[in-house]
């Protein structure tokens, strides 16, 4: 039994400016940029959603299968994705392309400045749902928006319940393509600051939209998340974290544990707090796969953190 995890690649390369950005742009000057930041830290993390998914997935025992585009500069990844047990089936390489990349500049006031080069995922669109087998769930998170729209199409044609995750592929809809998006999918699942950008642009409400899927998942960082169904709100509080080093993948690995809970058949209650128990963890540590833990360790964690067994 596996996921199909529908989404991006990327090497995220993070650079740290021993300085403040403010200091080197001129306000009167903005009109006519040209600025150059000396970077002398500097790291190459594997990302991407699908990427991070997979990997949080795999922590916890689950059978990821990701499915993504990808360029001629993927071997590393590809080596890392061996390593960590991960399926390379379904990842394309697509010749003349570069797999996707984010170039990352913070400041030391943790203002950040990034350019994202999309490369390979502009023909996620050219990988089918079908094509992979002893698929049970799938999920359509951000990636090429041909790639978005095809999939969600064809997990509905073939009757596998999927969950619709826009994330950072929010701005390439309108409120018709959400609204198709949501009619197509089994579960939505967005941040607090999504949902708003969905209830603008779709005009419906959190509850509406629990009306037209099995449910919607709305995270809100610290404050936990809330899961809307046609009959109830849960409540899912946040797990305590004993450091907060790095946000960025916490909204993937909270969406791993979606799955997880899904694909084991459990109910809501539990799903969203293995969910934000994963998210915890991952902000723990710099990077987006970098963190690892034992099935008896996260069972550990998860009775200290919500007083009840996994």
């Amino acid at each position: 039994m596996s996921a199909l995890i529908c989404g991006s690649y990327a090497y995220d390369n993070i650079m740290v400016f021993h300085d403040r950005f403010k200091n080197h742009i001129l306000p009167d000057k903005v009109h006519m940029l040209n600025v150059s930041f000396l970077v002398p830290d500097m790291r190459r993390e594997f990302g991407g959603c699908a990427g991070n998914i997979a990997y949080n997935l795999k922590l916890l025992g689950g059978e990821p299968l990701p499915m993504a585009t990808v360029g001629t500069d993927f071997a590393a990844y590809a080596e890392w994705m061996d390593q960590c047990g991960i399926s390379r089936k379904h990842i394309k390489v697509i010749e003349g392309s570069f797999t996707g990349q984010a170039f990352i500049t913070t400041d030391l006031d943790d203002n950040q400045i990034t350019a994202f080069h999309p490369g390979a995922m502009g023909f996620a669109h050219e990988q089918q749902v079908g094509e992979a087998e002893n698929v049970t769930l799938g999920i359509v998170s951000p990636d090429g928006r041909d790639g978005m729209i095809e999939h969600a199409r064809q997990f509905e044609e073939l009757g596998i319940p999927f969950i619709f995750d826009p994330g950072q592929g929010m701005p390439m809809f309108d409120g018709d393509d959400l609204m198709k998006f949501i009619e197509q999918a089994t579960y939505v699942t967005v941040n607090d600051y999504e949902m708003q950008l969905l209830q603008d642009r779709t005009g419906k409400s959190p509850h509406e939209i629990a009306e037209q899927v099995e449910a919607l998942i709305v995270t809100m960082g610290g404050d936990g998340s809330h899961i809307y169904t046609k009959a109830h709100r849960h409540e899912i509080p946040a797990a305590r974290t004993e450091q907060l080093a790095d946000p960025t993948g916490c909204g993937d690995a909270y969406r791993a544990g979606l799955l997880f809970g899904l694909m084991n058949d459990m109910d809501w209650e539990t799903t969203g707090r293995v969910a934000s128990l994963m998210g915890a963890i991952k902000i723990e540590s710099h990077g987006t796969q970098n963190h690892r833990f034992s099935r008896d360790e996260f069972e550990a964690r998860f009775k200290e953190a919500f007083g009840r067994a996994f």
